[in-house]
């Protein structure tokens, strides 16, 4: 039998989405937010813990072990994973930052990222579904016509109907310009589509009749030139039937095996339209700060669990001492390990919050609450799976030879958060993205984050960002070799985002003993990875360079 991950410690939680409201400084954007007080906060919290902890976590160990499988070319999920879904719904957690007049609560997005993170501590596999759900949710919204949004909207906000972004392909990855899938209009105002997609999560499943595929494939435009476009594609077409998209594959991966990733074919499927014809690549973005989000929330999830696995076992487990042993808690190395372990996560959580705060106040107009949100979503994303592998990573460490079996949970948390730091943008992508984006295009996002960072009278925090400024200055002076140290830069533009937030926790005199430890143990050992960092980026063209000897 597998130990069960500790209880996660709901009170600390709820501060710090206190404290992220001083972060942020939010103002109250929609009247339906003053419902979200800490009392409610800490409703919702509690109510998804006992979730987790009853469903979601023995659910977990079925998905894990049996997955799911191909019947007569349709997915069959883990047993169990039908009735878990089933009590999702109807206790509402789909609907929670969903807009009211589509049956959401309209609550603030940080509750819904940190009911998120109790999900995804207990079965990140399980929370693979909601998000392409959600995700599709703000496409449709966005892009969808009257009729379109009021038949989808609803049923996604609710989780009777499921969702997935279709538009990896084999040899197209990260370059989306270059999918080969295609569509042609028909007379009767929809379009057929043609083509092969891969890595499409939930692709097909048990757990909804009806599946909303959103598809980007080729148009021809007027000047006859190829566009990618956005489409839905349903699994069910009006009247019923089934509409020709056809599950090619079923993948075999290393984790989150009862999350079933499908390579899916659309043979001459009926869609319609998403928005305009050649805007897809364009059109994707209303989704992409809920997806890099999402993603954040997961890493937290498996790194919090993680973190909270290692220190249990090590406050128990004895060796050492004489003449009696002792709990391994009390060796130097095991609490440097733990101390290395607890801060990251913690850290993320603040994070987290404060960009889905920032989030929020951007989708109704506040310009700076954007311009933070978007230079913080690529080191939320990049910063989530690091954490959720080197977090996990470390706790096998501290369990030694248990932590290796799958009698206990960190093994299966190394595996589920391996593929973090690859899906919705590998780290290689997100650092272009914000070293060309963000700094050297328009650096009006990074000087934004600057300036509010800025804020903090904490020393330390100031000497991160003194490296943050020198490195951005030598890219911005040798635009050249920025390809070489965008990676790097990516790394200390996060670890001062996380100098940042401890920065608060620390000048805001929080009495969570584990917040302070966690921030001052962060603190004290930034600086010198900030001035590792600054170095390796302008190292990295010369660095580089030294592969051409192979």
């Amino acid at each position: 039998m597998r130990a069960a991950n500790p209880a996660p410690d709901l009170a600390r939680t709820g501060r710090q989405i206190e404290l992220s409201y001083r972060i942020a400084e939010v103002r109250l954007a929609r009247e339906s937010w003053a419902a979200a007080t800490a009392d409610t906060c800490l409703a919702v919290l509690d109510g998804a813990d006992k979730f987790a902890r009853d469903v979601l976590e023995p659910l977990n160990i079925a998905m894990d072990r049996g997955g799911c499988v191909l019947v007569d070319g349709r997915v069959a999920t883990a047993s169990g994973h039908q009735s878990a879904w089933k009590e999702y719904v109807e206790a509402g957690w789909p609907t929670l930052e969903a807009a009211e007049e589509h049956g959401g609560q309209g609550l603030p997005a940080i509750l819904a990222f940190a009911a998120q993170e109790l999900f995804d501590r207990a079965c990140p596999a399980f929370g693979m579904l909601p998000v392409p759900q959600r995700s599709a949710f703000r496409l449709i919204d966005a892009y969808g016509t009257q009729g379109m949004r009021a038949e989808w909207l609803p049923r996604l906000a609710s989780g009777e109907w499921g969702a997935t972004i279709c538009v990896s392909e084999v040899g197209a990855g990260s370059d989306l310009a270059r999918v080969s899938t295609h569509a042609e209009p028909n007379d009767d105002g929809t379009w057929s589509v043609t083509g092969e997609k891969c890595w499409i999560s939930y692709g097909d499943h048990d757990l909804t009749d009806q599946i909303g595929h959103a598809v980007l494939a080729q148009t021809v435009g007027p000047e006859g030139k190829k566009r990618p476009s956005l489409f839905l594609v349903p699994t069910l077409l009006p009247g019923g039937s089934r509409n020709s998209v056809a599950v090619r594959r079923l993948e075999h991966k290393l984790g989150l095996h009862g999350s079933p990733t499908c390579a899916l074919g659309f043979e001459g499927a009926t869609g319609w339209l998403l928005g305009e014809p050649g805007r897809g690549l364009a059109q994707l973005f209303v989704m992409i700060a809920n997806m890099r989000l999402a993603v954040g929330a997961m890493g937290l999830g498996i790194a919090s669990a993680s973190a909270d696995v290692a220190l249990a076992y090590a406050s128990e487990r004895k060796q050492g001492g004489r003449p009696d042993p002792l709990p391994i808690n009390q060796h130097a190395d095991v609490r440097l390990q733990l101390l290395n372990a607890l801060a990251p996560p913690t850290l993320l959580r603040g994070l987290l919050f404060a960009v889905a705060n920032a989030n929020d106040l951007a989708a109704h107009g506040d310009s700076e609450a954007a311009a933070l949100a978007a230079w913080l979503l690529p080191i939320v994303k990049t910063t989530g799976g690091e954490v959720a592998f080197d977090v996990s990573g470390g706790a096998i460490q501290v369990l030694g030879g248990a932590g290796y079996t799958n009698e206990w949970p960190a093994e299966q948390a190394l595996r589920d958060a391996r593929v973090l730091t690859i899906f919705e943008g590998a780290t290689g992508i997100q650092a272009l993205d914000l070293t060309h984006r963000r700094l050297l295009a328009d650096d009006s996002s990074y000087q934004v984050f600057l300036g509010i960072a800025g804020r903090c009278a904490e020393e330390r925090l100031k000497a991160c960002l003194s490296e943050l400024q020198q490195a951005a200055d030598w890219l911005k002076a040798n635009p050249t070799k920025a390809d070489s140290g965008a990676t790097a830069f990516l790394h200390l533009a996060a670890i001062s985002a996380l100098s940042w937030i401890a920065a608060h926790y620390t000048e805001n005199g929080t009495d969570d003993a584990v917040l302070t430890v966690a921030a001052e143990h962060w603190l004290d050992t930034v600086t010198a990875k900030a001035a590792a960092l600054r170095l390796q980026i302008i190292m990295g063209a010369d660095l580089v360079d030294r592969f051409s000897a192979l």
